[in-house]
């Protein structure tokens, strides 16, 4: 499969994001992922159009008493980025993060998932559900058969407008609630140095499951089903000012599966999260980790 390597020298310097690099081949693509700390594996699992950089804020709050593995998807940050849009589906993304959770043999491990980490790494999560103990669900969509919002329709038909002239980074600035500077913003757009790189970005959008007729929805109505039986600790954690998925959104997640608490509402914080309130999420989801954890119980 012919593929687009960014260059090393992209991801030199990037503000707060001073991690080794790890990888992993997967049928002649190169998967990238961090890897830092030790104890319970946290695998972050990030969305449309960002990568393993979201987390920057999060995994020095959890390293002191957990593993923090954040991949970067093919198409995405450190990873390989194939040329043809048409080689981007759900079960590729599925399929590549299934494959590395095995081969770190991941186990008592927990999903922290927003965006499209959602379909992602729920799924992976249900089907392997003997390698996971904890759900940290964030900003994202369970189910499908109709779009998440007026709002995201118009994300989609921006994207399409624009097509490779798509910077990354000012998408997050966008969507941002708090300041960002503008060394982040171009951090975030680092992987993306050329317009043939960002295939994988413009074929999200129509993985969507948004009508019933859509290839994907019955995979993604087995993760929602799936998920209605999901006993075990889950924490729903969603901002307050995210115009795709609102609080009410977080509600019927929680109300959905068993394992759940009652939804919890971050404020000060867009869709990314992450990027608004890192530091108060990467605590939260420590503290999450232990207190469900053997050892606590």
């Amino acid at each position: 499969m012919d593929a687009y390597r960014t260059p090393d020298d992209r991801f030199d310097g990037l503000p707060g994001y001073d991690f080794a690099p790890h990888y992993v081949e997967q049928d002649g693509l190169r998967l990238h992922y961090l890897d830092e700390g030790e104890g319970p594996p946290v695998l972050l699992l990030h969305g449309e159009p960002t990568w393993s950089y979201l987390y920057r804020k999060m995994i020095p709050q959890l390293t002191p008493a957990a593993r923090a593995i954040a991949p970067d998807y093919f198409g995405f940050g450190r990873s390989d980025k194939p040329l043809a849009r048409e080689a981007y589906t759900y079960d590729f993304h599925v399929r590549s993060i299934a494959r590395l959770v095995e081969k770190l043999d991941l186990r008592d491990a927990t999903v922290v998932v927003q965006d499209w980490g959602g379909p992602v790494g729920l799924r992976v999560a249900t089907e392997s559900p003997g390698r996971f103990s904890r759900l940290v669900i964030m900003n994202t969509g369970i189910g499908g058969g109709r779009p998440p919002s007026d709002e995201w329709l118009r994300f989609r038909d921006w994207l399409q407008r624009l097509g490779t002239e798509i910077v990354p980074g000012r998408l997050v600035a966008l969507s941002a609630v708090q300041p960002i500077a503008d060394e982040v913003v171009d951090a975030y757009s680092a992987p993306w140095p050329v317009p043939e790189s960002k295939q994988g970005i413009l074929a999200f959008p129509d993985l969507v499951p948004i009508s019933p007729d859509h290839p994907d929805l019955a995979a993604h109505l087995a993760v929602k089903e799936a998920l209605s039986r999901w006993e075990k600790p889950v924490l729903v954690l969603f901002s307050d000012s995210d115009p795709i998925f609102s609080p009410r959104v977080a509600e019927r997640i929680a109300e959905r599966i068993p394992g759940a608490g009652e939804a919890e509402i971050v404020e000060g914080a867009g869709h990314f999260l992450q990027e608004d309130q890192g530091e108060l999420i990467g605590r939260r989801v420590a503290e999450f980790v232990a207190s469900t954890s053997p050892a606590s119980t």
